[in-house]
């Protein structure tokens, strides 16, 4: 793993997660723990409602850290209930964190490859509704990650099982002096609470 994602991650710090935070967590905790002590796949589909900003953000977060503590069993994916385009400032904000980014095609809509680790395949990252043809149809876990995704869907066909995490979105910085420093910020809440999640997971704690 690239040495700069790396010292991100060991600098998260858990103690900025309200404990009513940490609640809503727990359930999507101990549904990953049952899993994975069961020796089961998990296919993650984060979801909210233009897939250009926060489901990329956790889908990125989750699959990197699910590296970090080698669990292996973990395969994340995003969506949304439209297609849009992933925000340029969101990839800026990762390859500010350190990882790798190349554009793999497309112009309105690209495809990014996002790598965390020369010798592992890269996330593929771009803009689609949740039920695209790249993503599980059946036997995953939805995350919303926006309240309005979740108003818009409160049930997800093929969902095994639903989790709402909504995140502020850093969108209404757009174009604005604070853009830069929003989005790292919203990455950085993002990584410090799938850390929290993972590390309950590979710890057992």
């Amino acid at each position: 793993m690239f040495a700069e994602i790396i010292e991100s991650i060991r600098g998260l710090d858990e103690t900025q997660i309200a404990a009513s935070r940490k609640a809503e967590l727990k359930p999507l905790i101990d549904h990953i723990r049952e899993k994975t002590l069961a020796n089961q796949s998990i296919r993650i589909n984060f979801i909210c409602t233009h897939n250009s900003r926060r489901s990329h953000l956790a889908q990125v977060w989750m699959q990197t850290l699910a590296h970090y503590y080698n669990l292996t069993n973990i395969q994340c994916y995003s969506g949304g209930t439209e297609a849009t385009a992933v925000f340029p400032q969101v990839i800026q904000t990762l390859k500010d964190t350190g990882f790798q980014i190349k554009v793999l095609g497309g112009t309105h809509n690209p495809l990014y490859g996002i790598k965390y680790a020369d010798h592992e395949m890269p996330v593929l990252a771009f803009s689609k509704e949740y039920h695209h043809f790249y993503n599980p149809e059946t036997r995953f876990l939805a995350v919303m990650t926006c309240a309005q995704a979740n108003e818009e869907c409160p049930m997800v066909m093929g969902a095994d099982d639903l989790f709402s995490i909504p995140y502020d979105d850093p969108k209404v910085f757009d174009g604005g002096s604070l853009q830069i420093e929003k989005y790292r910020e919203r990455s950085t809440q993002i990584a410090r609470e799938m850390d929290y999640v993972i590390r309950r997971v590979a710890h057992r704690v």
